[in-house]
């Protein structure tokens, strides 16, 4: 495993050791890592930090890194007589936008994407860079799991746990509509799980790794927020047109929202026929909720938080002003 101590990276080393299985995590040493594992440490981006790796064998590797694609390469490239199968946690942000509704894996990819790349390249040019750097290095012993929005326990973007602590404060809270906008999304946990039953099986390109198209609704998310939390929170729900007059961004002030639109339909309505054929399984979104709740109030209500990535959430301020309005 290449990281394997947050997020999608530790349901994966956790999910593999509850198979019994015998897994070395390989990452920077910034935090600890499932007790039971052989841990080596390094850093992918600097002159020689892959050295831990230079020798074993392994199996199958599982790579989440979102950076520069000349990271995956050098990985990649060092392991690919050693290791048996490489899965990169990849992202559908590399299809070319705007990604239409129903898109599956054949859709047009992003231009000028370079497995060479460093780090100034956009999210999608170092996605679809590190598909390519994988492809390079592993051909047909390489997946390409192109998740979207994940959610669940250990969440460090703050998406879900902004919805769980503004609920779990109580009065009224800003929902944006429609209740019945669908969302589609993967719990970290089935994407993990999901990874390792494909590694094992060999399965190899590209695989849109997400949940059905509203396999929970807008208003299901929140209100299961408000039963988990048994808050006293009155989702007040108000029109899109209102929010985004009012200057309120989606995904980022309000999180996993988006109005009807192109980004709507790139998001929230891919073809994922292919992986779900292949047996991705996506759990009841109160068991998600639920489960990331109790991990929330198990930290102290508070959740890590990426340090690459901005901070979700409304302003109370805007909020508030909203609410008054």
């Amino acid at each position: 495993m290449l990281g394997g101590t947050e997020f999608v990276g530790r349901a994966v080393t956790e999910d593999a050791q509850a198979r019994g299985w015998q897994v070395t995590v390989f990452h920077r040493g910034h935090h600890a890592p499932p007790p039971g594992v052989t841990a080596l440490t390094g850093d992918r981006t600097t002159e020689g930090g892959l050295a831990a790796l230079a020798g074993g064998s392994w199996d199958l590797v599982v790579d989440t890194w979102s950076g520069a694609p000349s990271a995956v390469r050098d990985a990649a490239r060092l392991l690919s007589g050693r290791a048996g199968h490489y899965t990169y946690v990849s992202s559908r942000s590399v299809y070319e936008p705007p990604a239409p509704a129903g898109l599956d894996e054949d859709g047009p990819l992003v231009d000028g994407a370079s497995p060479d790349a460093g780090g100034d390249v956009s999210y999608a040019l170092a996605k679809r860079g590190g598909e390519l750097a994988a492809l390079d290095a592993f051909g047909e012993r390489a997946l390409l799991a192109r998740a979207g929005l994940i959610i669940g326990p250990g969440e460090n973007i703050g998406r879900l746990p902004w919805w769980l602590g503004r609920i779990a404060r109580g009065g009224p809270v800003i929902a944006p509509g429609p209740r019945d906008a669908g969302l589609q999304y993967i719990d970290a946990r089935d994407l993990a799980s999901w990874l390792l039953d494909a590694a094992e099986k060999g399965l190899h390109g590209p695989y849109n790794t997400v949940s059905h198209p509203g396999h929970t609704t807008m208003g299901e998310l929140l209100d299961t927020c408000v039963r988990v939390t048994g808050s006293d929170a009155d989702l007040r729900w108000t029109d899109p047109g209102t929010l985004l007059a009012a200057g309120v961004e989606p995904w980022s002030d309000l999180p996993v929202w988006l109005p009807a639109g192109e980004l709507y339909d790139s998001l929230h309505q891919g073809d994922v026929t292919k992986a779900h054929a292949a047996g991705l399984r996506c759990r009841p979104v109160g068991e998600t909720v639920a489960d990331t709740w109790t991990w929330l109030v198990g930290r102290g209500g508070t959740a890590p938080q990426r340090p690459d990535r901005p901070q979700v959430g409304l302003d109370p301020r805007l909020e508030a002003k909203l609410l008054a309005g």
